[in-house]
């Protein structure tokens, strides 16, 4: 189940999603979204991530940075999820520190925020239904977006650094960005790492990785038309990127969709 978030809050979260796995999921590929979820257990149930061969059992609440290394997904049946899934550029508004600090990790918020982080999932624990748990995650948020309100104007530019990397096919040009906003390069490299927690080149890489993925899992195109389409060299170079992310070729990702259902993917997973 998805929900979308209040006006006041539609700029920064995409959604919020509620899922609950239906079977055993064992070491499943989890594919990098291109978003920052906020992640509650909201069951007695067990899941844990796999990141680059490290694996983090996921806590009552965590934060899920973005992933540019083959991570994969064990889900015990039965285990219910609430996601919040935030803009990639929005994440500051809500987590003022270093976002690259969270990449590549699922952190226990426990870790970061303890004892906001626990009342939080008390709240959220203590509702007696969905519509009142997301009520007390959107009251969580707002708060926060009052208490960091100062982050608003670098969020609102990395915003619109951001566009050219959200529209085109192409890596940004940082040389062209940097001449039209007056913005030094390196200056904007900061943004990025600071406020969505990788580089310029990194994100476009996953944006255009996610339109990819989408045809590959969605689509009866040739890996060949859909390489072409997305803005990959050819189809060598399309497949290199793919198993970079995920360990796995397209053709694999198809097999395996159309074997498992991927349940948790096709509610969750798929980012732009």
């Amino acid at each position: 189940m998805q929900f979308l978030p209040s006006a006041l809050l539609a700029p920064y979260i995409k959604n919020y999603t509620v899922v609950t796995i239906g079977k055993d999921i064992d070491n499943e590929v989890f594919y990098p979204s291109g978003y920052v979820d906020l992640v509650l257990n909201i069951s007695a149930g067990n899941a844990a991530t796999i990141i680059n061969g490290r694996k983090k059992d996921t806590p009552d609440i965590e934060l899920l940075g973005h992933l540019t290394l083959p991570t994969r997904l064990t889900v015990k049946e039965g285990t219910t999820v609430l996601i919040a899934r935030i803009y990639p550029f929005a994440a500051a508004l809500f987590f003022p520190y270093q976002l690259s600090a969270f990449t590549n990790y699922a952190t226990d918020l426990y870790d970061v925020r303890l004892e906001e982080s626990r009342e939080l999932y008390q709240r959220v624990m203590e509702a007696d239904q969905v519509a009142r748990q997301i009520s007390v995650l959107e009251d969580y948020f707002l708060r926060l977006l009052a208490k960091n309100e100062k982050q608003l104007k670098k969020v609102t530019l990395v915003q619109q650094l951001s566009r050219q990397v959200l529209t085109g096919l192409s890596q940004p040009d940082l040389s062209s960005l940097s001449r039209d906003t007056g913005i030094s390069s390196r200056y904007i490299q900061k943004l990025y790492l600071s406020h969505i927690g990788l580089s310029p080149a990194a994100f476009a890489g996953i944006v255009r990785f996610n339109r990819g993925l989408q045809q590959v899992l969605h689509s009866p195109a040739s890996l060949t038309a859909i390489a072409y389409e997305c803005g990959y060299y050819d189809q060598a170079h399309f497949i290199r990127e793919f198993r970079k992310f995920t360990g796995i070729t397209p053709s694999e990702a198809r097999r395996s969709l159309t074997r498992n259902g991927k349940e948790y993917q096709q509610a969750v997973n798929i980012g732009f």
